[in-house]
């Protein structure tokens, strides 16, 4: 009988030694269900990845939120809802947005952008963009006749920036006086570039400059150096504009790859 009362008593105490570490584990017990802790911190990472900080003040409210949602999951279950086609379809898709994002990120891990790929790719950009720099107006209409006229009232002292108001096809250059600020030439087509090339500060095109998108009236207001941005300015802009590049990629040869009947 001693042996027994002995043994009964170990049992307890080991019951009560284990209980603290249980309690640990879970945020608490529903209806005889355990929640475990780990799916408070699962839905903060999915707060913090929507945006929105989590602050300290916030952890018991994704504690009441992760009970709540035990809670009306198990009554969903009671009711047979999750036997639904349309609950498994959207398990799928939830299973594979998730697996998606932990491929894609898994990726992102596995091939991070170099410093040595940026600084290539702003070295890229600036020997595009070096050289001149133009600050032009021009007024686009759809007949050379039309054109014509616009140059002949224009030498005649009309003001360029009105008539551009008024008749350039152009819509975001036209309503502000067919300032087109200041860009590289390499921006236009070809037909546009060699004009605006060709004059001189203050000039006007004699003819119209024929394109794929009508004739043009061009002005040159002023030149300049390029102004190019720093390098340490816009690094992040190249680096994520890069690591957009690679996941197109990686995406692209994912489904290059795969056999679909």
């Amino acid at each position: 009988m001693k042996k027994q009362i002995l043994s009964a008593l170990a049992v307890v105490a080991c019951a009560g030694a284990l209980a603290p570490a249980a309690f640990a584990q879970n945020i608490a017990i529903v209806n005889g269900v355990a929640v475990p802790t780990d799916r408070v911190k699962a839905l903060s990472e999915q707060v913090a990845r929507s945006g929105r900080p989590v602050t300290p003040e916030m952890q018991g409210q994704l504690k009441d939120e992760v009970i709540a949602r035990e809670i009306f999951a198990q009554e969903a279950h009671k009711k047979g809802l999750d036997a639904t086609d349309d609950y498994k379809n959207q398990i799928e898709l939830t299973k594979q947005s998730i697996l998606i994002r932990e491929l894609f990120a898994d990726y992102q891990k596995a091939n991070p952008v170099s410093d040595a790929e940026v600084k290539a790719e702003y070295d890229k950009f600036a020997a595009t963009n070096a050289g001149k720099e133009y600050k032009a107006r021009h007024i686009l209409v759809e007949k050379e006749s039309e054109a014509t006229d616009i140059i002949a009232k224009i030498k005649k002292g009309a003001k360029f920036e009105d008539l551009a108001k008024k008749m350039s096809k152009d819509p975001g250059s036209g309503a502000k006086g067919g300032d087109l600020d200041w860009a590289n030439p390499g921006n236009y087509v070809k037909e546009f570039s060699e004009a605006l090339a060709a004059l001189q500060k203050g000039k006007l095109t004699e003819t119209p400059v024929k394109s794929q998108f009508g004739y043009h009236i061009i002005r040159l207001d002023d030149v300049r150096e390029a102004q190019l941005p720093k390098f340490d300015d816009v690094k992040p802009q190249i680096a994520q504009q890069l690591l957009q590049q690679k996941m197109t990629k990686y995406q692209e040869d994912l489904r290059a790859k795969a056999k679909i009947e």
